[in-house]
């Protein structure tokens, strides 16, 4: 199905990330040094892509779509993705915290950073297998095409209205610069 391919696309862009991440993470580890620039394009891409786009994409779109389909939400995979958005976002601002005390020179703040850091990228990890692997398969067997389609209409809509036209891209070019920065 057209949307749970194209959010299956931006899973792969979410987890080049996790790995940029892990090796940020092990750079504070080792005391060295992270350009401001680099967190704050990775906190904006977690913040903007992952839970504005990606995740409305899903818990405005997709979620509710297969509620109506009957998927159930309470005691189910959709209560538990649901959850796991929920934490995603108190890491990401946790994240946010300790590196706002690194940057104002806190010794133990980069201990911290890589922790959090860690925890994020175990949660999305997780996170992202269960979604291809049960969440989206169920999603497949259960939207007929005409549904799939005004679910994709709504992903695009969603993305130009709240993400704005080429910010997309913008990212992917973030990413590539990020993977060659930490990732070779």
């Amino acid at each position: 199905m057209k949307s749970t391919e194209e959010l299956k696309k931006e899973h792969q862009g979410i987890e080049l990330m996790l790995r940029v991440l892990q090796a940020v993470a092990k750079r504070f580890e080792r005391g060295e040094a992270i350009p401001a620039k680099h967190l704050d394009g990775i906190i904006e891409f977690l913040t903007v892509f992952v839970d504005r786009c990606h995740h409305g994409k899903e818990e405005e779109f997709l979620f509710p779509a297969m509620e109506n389909a009957g998927v159930p939400n309470e005691g189910g995979p959709i209560g538990e993705m649901l959850n796991e958005h929920a934490q995603g976002r108190a890491l990401i601002v946790r994240i946010r915290e300790v590196l706002a005390r690194h940057a104002s020179g806190e010794k133990q703040a980069a201990a911290d950073s890589a922790a959090a850091i860690h925890q994020y990228v175990e949660l999305l990890t997780q996170h992202i297998a269960k979604e291809n692997t049960v969440l989206f398969p169920m999603a497949d067997s259960k939207l007929d095409a005409r549904r799939d389609s005004e679910l994709f209409e709504g992903f695009e809509r969603l993305e130009r209205e709240r993400i704005g036209i080429g910010k997309h891209e913008a990212f992917h070019a973030l990413l590539d610069q990020l993977q060659e920065t930490y990732l070779k």
